[in-house]
């Protein structure tokens, strides 16, 4: 990238390698809040034991992090516009290592609760952050691209909360797997405060983003295409947080006899598959300057995907792992909806129409995630193994049906939504 950044002047702007190096950090950020976010899932049953919870507790206990994460993204929005990501990405990164640390020592599910929501807390400074750094920085037709990159290493870190974290968590428990997350945050928090840079604001522009906070707020709002783009977004991250985030290793385990690491493993193509496809689908959106086309189509092959593990019959773990990950690249393209949010609103609206539009996106775990689990519950069968709750196939089916049904009504709101041609319309 050698286009010149959007800074005031040159006098202002840091050296590009520096900057380059602030976006891996920011990026860096995100995947150590997406490590967090999907550790649940391949702790199930050593937290169904160790806590004697079913799945709907459990689903709770996974989706602290997401009502944490979800309900401050708003003010998270209109506080990156404020303050800039520097300090705020810093003490986050902080927050979450503090959380790591309560729940790996916690003895009971309610200090077990206080550690996720923690750990949300932190996390939920990440994806804005990185955003905003992207938009502060580097030049605005990069953006889907940059974005597109963010989730790539994010969702590496899905992918490192699988395999990798199942056989940390094998050799030495939970507790101590989940101390080791807590250092890597602390290390994570000192490096972002010495690299990362927030832009110089002159006193004009100060005042003018104090009145706009209300303003951007009131206009993103009532801007339907925000609405639309938040809708979408929620479709797509839905099924990949509730599936390889929580139930995807219980469900390849109890429903195709899978092993732990080869049921993680499987799952991990999901991940996969999202980080290609985020990459690929912001390139090739900047490239054809459009962003519905992509948006649609990605949302009806991650319905199609959804759909065909759920109900194909006895496909092996070949076949389930192509299924995953073409799953992942039709849902990566949620990385669109927040270029076409921001497309839609004017820039001093900037975090607040990223923060409403992620709201919706991590909140799809809030929702979804403890849903799957009260569903799970409501069909299962009562058999119990080691202390653990074991649903069959006609348990996860009928709970896992939500899936497809969220990334159709993803695909819906493509459909209704007005393209931007990759240009701002307001």
């Amino acid at each position: 990238m050698t286009e010149q950044a959007p800074a005031d002047d040159a006098q202002t702007t840091p050296p590009q390698a520096l900057l380059l190096l602030g976006y891996f950090l920011a990026a860096f950020y995100f995947f150590y809040a997406f490590v967090q976010r999907v550790t649940p899932g391949i702790m199930v049953d050593d937290l169904m034991r160790d806590f004697a919870v079913g799945g709907a507790l459990l689903g709770n206990l996974s989706a602290f992090y997401f009502y944490a994460y979800a309900s401050i993204q708003m003010a998270v929005g209109v506080l990156m516009d404020r303050i800039g990501p520097r300090r705020l990405m810093a003490a986050a990164c902080l927050t979450a290592a503090l959380g790591s640390l309560i729940f790996s020592l916690a003895d009971s599910l309610a200090l077990a609760y206080a550690g996720r929501l923690l750990i949300g807390f932190g996390s939920a400074f990440a994806w804005v952050g990185l955003l905003t750094f992207s938009a502060t920085w580097f030049p605005p037709r990069r953006f889907a691209l940059l974005t597109g990159g963010g989730q790539l290493l994010g969702v590496a870190g899905g992918i490192f909360g699988q395999v990798p974290l199942q056989l940390a968590v094998a050799a030495l428990g939970w507790r101590a797997s989940s101390m080791a997350l807590a250092g890597l945050g602390l290390v994570l928090c000192v490096l972002i405060l010495l690299v990362v840079r927030d832009r110089p604001q002159s006193g004009a522009e100060s005042k003018s983003g104090q009145r706009s906070i209300l303003a951007g707020l009131s206009h993103t709002g009532r801007n339907l295409q925000t609405w639309l783009a938040a809708v979408h977004g929620f479709g797509m991250t839905g099924t990949m947080l509730v599936f390889g985030g929580l139930w995807g290793v219980p469900f390849l385990r109890s429903v195709h006899g899978l092993e732990p690491i080869m049921a993680a493993g499987v799952n991990s193509w999901l991940f996969i598959g999202w980080g290609i496809g985020a990459v690929t689908v912001g390139w090739l959106s900047d490239h054809l300057g459009n962003r519905l086309r992509l948006m649609f189509v990605g949302a009806l092959l991650a319905t199609i995907c959804a759909a065909s593990v759920l109900y194909l019959p006895s496909p092996g773990p070949v076949i389930l792992a192509v299924l995953l990950c073409l799953q992942g690249v039709g849902s990566s393209s949620m990385v669109l909806c927040f270029a076409f949010g921001r497309e839609h609103n004017p820039s001093w609206a900037s975090g607040a129409t990223l923060g409403l539009i992620n709201m919706f996106v991590t909140g799809s775990g809030a929702v979804l995630q403890p849903l799957v689990g009260w569903l799970l519950d409501q069909n299962w069968n009562g058999v119990l193994l080691d202390g653990a709750r074991v649903y069959d196939a006609a348990a996860y089916q009928n709970a896992l049906l939500i899936l497809p049904i969220a990334a159709l009504i993803g695909c819906i709101a493509a459909a209704f939504s007005k393209e931007t041609y990759c240009r701002p319309q307001a």
